[in-house]
């Protein structure tokens, strides 16, 4: 396979279209639905009827809440709740307006309002076939990079866009690549972390599942500029729908000539692994990733040295997320200066969110950095459902931070969300109404990660436990005043102390909320009330169990 016999493939994928398509979400979230069942359903009646319509599974096409989803092209509608009842009517009126029960407006600010490079190709390819992505640009910059360009300049190129590393701390991610390049050693790695474990976020999953050729083309490209031909990808055994699509992409890959040996022609080898996580939240962290990859406890360790230098096997290793990765493609081929006029001055490009929570249009969404809470929230999100009013945004999964209402026309940054108390972390935002109690909300996300906690350091270990003691007290009326300050320097020590960025950042909830709602801690601690109504709280001389 030669760049230009790759352009023969995108030909000839194209001249296949029909006249219409109906494009059926095949993601985790719709096929939970039934998914599955509406697209058998549609191709038997399009086959019944004789129809030349192409109906094919893609990947998420965003508004979860309202799956199955169904596109229809070149018309631009938009299906909810399709069953495969529906088929028959829908095959019959091809082309035409949706009735008003299966209508979903496609020209909300739910998909308006969204610029996508990330998901350009989310809902509009099917991930089991390679050809699908070539057509739509892929592997092209692979192509280049490998044929005209040389590692340096790759690298300086994704320098000069400014993309920062989209796994939570936010390096980087040219000077993270130029690291691994300079550093010495036979051996190198490059690692997709897709070990997304914070509750409410799927943003990894969806692109895996979607378009799972992109992380390999980015991490293809990624191997090349470090000179790297060794690649992993540690997904959590959760995924089997990612896992499947993963495993059949490399699979494609390698057959095609775009992985494996003698890439393109062009003298560069690169093989990719999938190796299976067990679900633990500590595994995102990076050193804790790579003793999983060789088969031990994924335990984190000190550093430095860091695993740019000594990573695998004692190798140089690149270690990004999946968005990471999945923004190498478009960068490439559409230039840094492009990539670098959206977004902010520090934070450029575009982020993903998983909306949930407390808000009408749950879902995915890519928006660019520096968009404000309130158009996430109101204008694509839809707004808070029923009566209630917005209490807090959570950022960044159980390490982030609780944004009150106060903040809403704030920023979507790294430094933004730092200075809120926050992090971006890998993209999780949940909506919490003034239903919520944030004492318990913080005591929900401190079980987690105490749970989580790998208990190889003394601080997180023990910290945890004694911090989610603290939350339990106050939440059930039992503590005093002098508990407060213990609950604050305990958070502080933890934070400051602990050895991986579990610990570090798991008092994130809990001094966010200390310090935007205390009122709410000093009503359990002093009136003994929850100001919600959701903590159950002891009655004088009560211990609640």
């Amino acid at each position: 396979m030669t760049p230009e016999s790759l352009t023969q493939v995108a030909e000839k994928e194209r001249a296949s279209s029909t006249p219409h398509s109906l494009q059926v979400c095949t993601a985790a979230g719709c096929v939970s639905s039934g998914a599955d069942e509406v697209l058998k359903a549609l191709k038997a009646e399009a086959k019944a009827r004789g129809v030349a319509c192409q109906v094919k599974g893609v990947g998420c096409l965003g508004m979860c809440q309202a799956g199955p989803l169904v596109a229809a092209e070149p018309s631009g509608h938009l299906h909810k709740f399709v069953t495969p009842t529906d088929a028959a009517e829908m095959i019959a009126h091809l082309g035409e307006p949706p009735t008003e029960r299966l209508a979903l407006d496609a020209d909300q600010a739910f998909f308006k309002r969204q610029e996508k490079i990330v998901l350009e190709n989310s809902g509009s390819i099917d991930a089991e076939r390679i050809e699908e992505y070539v057509a739509a640009g892929g592997y092209k910059a692979l192509a280049e990079a490998l044929s005209d360009l040389t590692p340096s300049l790759v690298i300086k190129r994704v320098t000069a866009s400014g993309l920062r590393g989209r796994g939570g701390a936010g390096f980087p991610t040219g000077v993270k690549w130029a690291t691994v390049a300079k550093a010495a050693g036979p051996r190198k790695f490059v690692v997709c972390n897709a070990d997304e474990g914070d509750p409410g976020a799927f943003m990894d999953r969806s692109v895996l599942e979607s378009d799972p050729h992109r992380v390999l083309e980015g991490m293809a490209i990624a191997a090349f500029a470090v000179g790297a031909h060794e690649g992993y990808l540690y997904v959590r055994a959760e995924y089997p729908l990612a896992v499947k699509r993963l495993k059949l992409a490399i699979k494609q890959a390698e057959r095609l000539g775009v992985l494996g040996r003698n890439i393109l022609e062009t003298g560069f080898d690169f093989h990719v692994e999938v190796r299976l996580g067990a679900g633990a939240f500590v595994c995102g962290e990076e050193t804790a990733l790579i003793a999983s990859i060789q088969g031990g406890r994924g335990n984190p360790r000190p550093r430095p040295p860091f695993p740019a230098e000594r990573g695998l096997w004692h190798s140089p290793t690149l270690i990004n997320n999946v968005e990471t990765f999945a923004n190498i493609p478009t960068i490439l081929r559409k230039g840094a200066e492009w990539f670098a006029s959206i977004g902010t001055e520090k934070s450029k490009g575009t982020k993903v969110f998983a909306l949930a929570g407390a808000i009408r249009n749950t879902g995915l969404v890519e928006v660019p950095m520096g968009i404000t809470l309130r158009e996430i929230v109101y204008d694509i999100g839809g707004g808070i459902p029923g009566d209630r009013t917005l209490k807090a945004v959570q950022t960044g999964g159980p390490s982030g931070g609780c944004i009150p209402a106060e903040f809403i026309d704030q920023p979507v940054d790294y430094e933004t969300l730092n200075k809120l108390g926050s992090i971006m972390g890998s993209g999780g935002m949940i909506v919490i109404d003034d239903s919520a109690c944030m004492v318990d909300v913080a005591r929900f996300f401190m079980e987690f990660c105490m749970t989580e906690s790998c208990g190889k350091c003394v601080p997180c270990r023990a910290g945890t436990v004694q911090i989610h003691g603290l939350l339990t007290k106050i939440a059930r009326g039992e503590a005093g005043l002098e508990d407060l300050d213990r609950l604050e320097t305990l958070s502080t020590m933890v934070k400051r102390s602990s050895l991986c960025g579990l610990g570090q950042s798991a008092p994130n909830p809990v001094l966010s909320t200390l310090r935007y709602f205390r009122d709410e801690y000093l009503a359990h601690v002093v009136d003994h009330r929850c100001p919600a109504g959701v903590c159950k709280i002891a009655a004088e001389g009560e211990v609640i169990r």
